[in-house]
């Protein structure tokens, strides 16, 4: 009755796994006796569960990622404390078959459930309120989006207490990964978690473009869209193109594991290496889907902390698309000693390093913008200078991967991840932390702590260099990834450095939720009262903070780029709320619940076919086709917001709004 599924699966043998599991079960049932309690329920499920509004979703996204970064960054302490004991005779407290899904599952962690939904949540909630429009094309689906990655995340740490995870590392390879050499429910989690927040993820990226291309205010054309706009443009392209590669690609190898067919195995005319190929088509384009909204956000930072335009937008646009359509021309130097030959690895080679120039581009961009400008050293100037400092090391280290025969010393060895990690935290991490200091004030009214903030930050660049610098060394020394032990005792010093590296980074993320507290208790005496606390630039700030659910009562009107600092600089187009104003009734997308309910069958799904749950996965399957079918029988969509309730809130907030 339930397929695989027995007591058995529960790891009672391995202390490490149930005091990691009853320690999260218990912060869980400590967290839901609260809200009980508190009575909050009601308010969670109709303010943000329910919610359509894309502001609540970006900020649920956001959420969901910082919860994720403290489970992924718990494995890196894992790792990196059992390197630092694993040395000659010691084997350190982590067994090889633990410490193989450790790496797998920080991995596959990091990027898909915490950079991913870091960037998705940005852009959900600055988008449409720097193209001056209500809400994104599909709010409904917007939220059926998150609640889909909200559900892989659920299957995933699900992994930690019921079965296992993979043992195959963030991308499980083939031959590795088929059934043969990985009978377990560890590469189904992995598949079935992955297909589940990924399809939620292209939804997310199809729902974002529309918005850019077709819901942008009156005037705004594609040369006056804000740079960070360009930069998503650019994201969900790659989204839309390359996230359909990776669904395919699972469902092959889902297919060899379940029904027995050969696309991937050793025999039967099956290539392993045609799944590396396939997954590095979507998985070099993935890094710049993360990479440019971060772009975007330092480009907003830039432009706005030293009181200047950006510096040569218009080759910042090109530099945008063109690393858009060059990250499809460099995937096969992810695997230089395939064998593939001298030519083909000259041409992906020589691809790499003109991929390199665009992103030159950014930086000098960004450093001409702040050359004579009156800069005010906030945190988000902070994480774009550490970010032009770190990024910089990275991207010259990736081009001297790109060397194919330098690759064939380097490959698989700790210098690549120092390199990954030099390029993903000091670009990504980075660039999401400036983000949220930057945007923070607009959603929730009061601006996070500066000193706290800038100790966050020193403890984040510090900590970097001292816990991926040693791996560079360690390896051009010839130490290799995924090891669980080593003999070699010279390479002790240096992991003990990366070890202390790691706590400091940790520090930080503690010191985090210290500012975030910090700056909930004392939000009144940083409360923005102007909807601009930074003097900022695109139409964003031209609205309160927090803005209301239908972000601009009057549809503003661009003819520039830049448009609401444009609008500050000329005297009498400045219109106050308090002025009387004729206002519309306007429409705004209804609470829809559609989004938890597919959420909740896509797990009992997932999970059923996980443990050949057959009962359970037709069951899953039906709630879903039924939860989707009423919604497609839905005809009240929307509410409607009187004119007079608008009018009401532009009095009550004496902010500066006007036509653009």
């Amino acid at each position: 009755m339930f397929g695989r599924l027995s007591w058995a699966a529960i790891p009672f043998d391995q202390p490490v796994v149930m005091i990691a599991s009853g320690t999260v079960g218990f912060v869980i049932f400590c967290v839901l006796a609260l809200v009980t309690v508190k009575g909050w329920w009601p308010c969670i499920w109709r303010e943000w569960i329910t919610s359509v509004d894309h502001k609540r979703i970006g900020v649920m996204y956001i959420f969901l990622a910082l919860l994720m970064l403290v489970r992924g960054f718990s494995d890196a302490m894992l790792m990196r404390s059992q390197l630092a004991l694993a040395a000659g005779q010691a084997q350190g407290y982590l067994p090889p078959e633990h410490y193989d899904q450790i790496f797998s599952a920080h991995g596959t962690i990091m990027i898909f459930f915490v950079a991913m939904p870091f960037v998705i949540g940005l852009m959900n909630f600055v988008l449409p309120l720097q193209l001056g429009v209500r809400d994104v094309a599909f709010p409904v689906l917007n939220s059926v989006s998150f609640w889909l990655s909200a559900a892989g995340v659920l299957l995933v740490n699900v992994s930690l207490v019921v079965g296992e995870f993979a043992r195959t590392g963030w991308l499980a390879y083939p031959p590795l990964s088929e059934v043969a050499y990985s009978p377990g429910v560890g590469v189904d989690y992995y598949l079935w978690s992955l297909q589940i927040s990924g399809l939620g993820t292209l939804l997310s990226g199809i729902n974002l473009l529309t918005t850019i291309l077709k819901l942008r205010a009156p005037g705004m054309g594609y040369r006056r869209m804000p740079i960070f706009c360009w930069t998503a443009l650019a994201s969900n392209l790659l989204i839309v193109a390359s996230f359909p590669i990776l669904t395919a690609t699972f469902a092959m190898l889902l297919l060899d594991r379940y029904c027995g067919f050969h696309f991937f195995t050793n025999e039967l005319g099956g290539n392993p290496m045609m799944y590396i190929n396939l997954i590095w088509c979507w998985g070099h384009p993935e890094v710049y889907i993360l990479i440019l909204p971060a772009f975007g956000v330092f480009s907003e930072v830039v432009a706005t902390f030293s009181g200047k335009p950006l510096f040569g937008r218009r080759s910042m646009v090109m530099a945008t698309m063109v690393i858009c359509v060059l990250s499809f021309l460099v995937w096969l130097h992810h695997f230089f000693t395939m064998g593939a030959g001298a030519d083909v690895n000259a041409f992906f080679g020589i691809a790499t390093m003109i991929i390199a120039v665009p992103t030159g581009v950014k930086i000098f961009n960004w450093l001409f913008t702040l050359y004579g400008g009156r800069i005010r050293f906030t945190v988000p100037v902070y994480w774009t200078i550490g970010f032009m400092v770190t990024f910089v090391i990275g991207g010259m280290t990736g081009v001297l991967m790109a060397i194919p025969p330098a690759d064939f010393v380097l490959h698989n060895s700790l210098f690549l991840i120092a390199h990954f990690h030099n390029v993903a935290i000091g670009g990504v991490v980075f660039g999401v932390m400036a983000g949220i200091s930057y945007w923070f004030p607009k959603a929730f009214g009061f601006t996070l702590n500066e000193r706290l903030g800038k100790v966050v930050f020193w403890c984040w660049f510090f900590g970097f260099y001292l816990a991926f610098m040693p791996l560079y060394v360690l390896g051009l020394m010839g130490a290799t990834r995924r090891m669980q032990h080593y003999s070699n005792m010279h390479w002790q010093p240096l992991m003990l450095v990366a070890l202390v590296g790691a706590l400091l980074i940790l520090f930080g993320i503690a010191l985090t939720v210290v500012q975030f507290a910090v700056s909930i208790r004392r939000r009144e005496l940083n409360r923005d009262v102007t909807g601009d606390p930074w003097n900022g630039r695109t139409l964003e700030w031209s609205t309160p903070s927090p803005p209301p659910a239908w972000n601009f009562s009057l549809p503003p009107q661009v003819d520039r780029p830049d448009a609401f600092w444009a609008m500050k600089q000329q005297q009498g187009t400045v219109q106050d709320r308090n002025v009387k104003q004729t206002y519309e009734t306007i429409q705004v997308p209804r609470n829809n619940p559609t989004g938890f309910y597919i959420a909740f069958f896509a797990v009992l799904l997932g999970f059923s076919l996980i443990w050949r749950i057959w009962w359970g996965a037709g069951l899953g399957l039906l709630g879903v086709i039924v939860v989707c079918l009423m919604q497609a029988w839905r005809t009240d969509g929307e509410i409607e917001v009187p004119a007079e309730k608008v009018a009401a809130f532009e009095r009550l907030h004496g902010l500066k709004e006007g036509a653009v």
